[in-house]
């Protein structure tokens, strides 16, 4: 007998039937499955609700069924246990999900059979340090990026940025996103960064609508330490994979810097990374 966690997307139909359909076939299985206590009322099933220590205790694989922000999230769950997850596609683009729905109930036999692999993806390292006391000091791992960036309100943010302890420059943008390979394909694109394979290790500093003539992405070493500091009056809010964590004030500071620990995926055969993003992006053989 094997325990599985599952987590969907709340508010996607398919989600929410494909989230009770394998449930239901893997409690048929024999098997231990685990809801977390806001998905459980959704699929109608309660009585399998456990709170969020419960549910990775003793986890051997997360099932997240949904797209990346699921994916996301279920990742943020189970990655400091080491627990693998399987991502059931039933969002949109799904990069980071390895299975179609109609594959759902042989990819979960195939994993029990032990015909897989795992497939590691760097993680970030994000430290909050705010004397201003408007966020909350402490350590976040995020899959995708951080970002700072200029509240809805407000005017272009200046940051300070320093590299290993050395100063490196202020930027006046809109913002900065510090993303790792696998963000490359997510808010950091969207500034025009550059697409990084996700087997890489490195940090991504790319700028959001930059008020200067350095425009460019860089690209550094895992190991590189990156302090980005609000520079001026004009707060800055803080971003981790999606989720607002407050808002930064004069003087406050973010660290970022590659996770020791990365995210584990199950994979069943190789990952053609371009073959990917060609059939995301709509790309056309010529």
């Amino acid at each position: 007998m094997k325990t599985f966690g599952v987590v969907v997307h709340q508010h996607r139909d398919e989600a929410l039937a494909l989230g009770r359909r394998v449930a239901d076939w893997l409690r048929g299985a024999g098997h231990l499955v685990r809801l977390l206590p806001e998905d459980a009322p959704a699929l109608g099933l309660d009585e399998l609700a456990v709170g969020p220590d419960e549910f990775v205790a003793g986890l051997d694989l997360a099932i997240s069924v949904g797209g990346d922000g699921t994916i996301l999230r279920t990742v943020h769950l189970v990655a400091p246990a080491d627990v693998p997850v399987l991502g059931i596609n039933a969002g949109h683009l799904g990069y980071l999900t390895a299975v179609e729905p109609p594959d759902m109930e042989e990819a979960v036999r195939r994993f029990l059979a032990g015909e897989h692999s795992i497939e590691e993806r760097m993680q970030l390292d994000v430290t909050v340090d705010a004397p201003s006391g408007d966020v909350a000091p402490g350590a976040h791992v995020a899959l995708n990026e951080a970002s700072v960036e200029r509240t809805p309100s407000g005017q272009t943010t200046r940051l300070r940025v320093d590299i290993d302890g050395t100063y490196f420059t202020t930027y006046t943008a809109d913002g900065l996103i510090v993303a790792t390979p696998t963000g490359s394909t997510a808010y950091s694109l969207s500034a025009r960064g550059p697409i990084v394979a996700p087997g890489h290790r490195a940090l991504l500093l790319t700028a959001v609508a930059p008020h200067m003539l350095f425009d460019r992405t860089l690209v550094l070493e895992p190991r590189t330490i990156m302090r980005l500091t609000v520079d001026n009056y004009r707060p800055a809010s803080l971003v981790i994979d999606g989720e607002p964590q407050g808002v930064l004030s004069e003087g406050d500071s973010v660290v970022c810097t590659a996770s020791a620990r990365p995210a584990r995926f199950v994979r069943f055969e190789a990952r053609d990374f371009h073959q990917i993003l060609k059939t995301k992006f709509g790309l056309n053989d010529r």
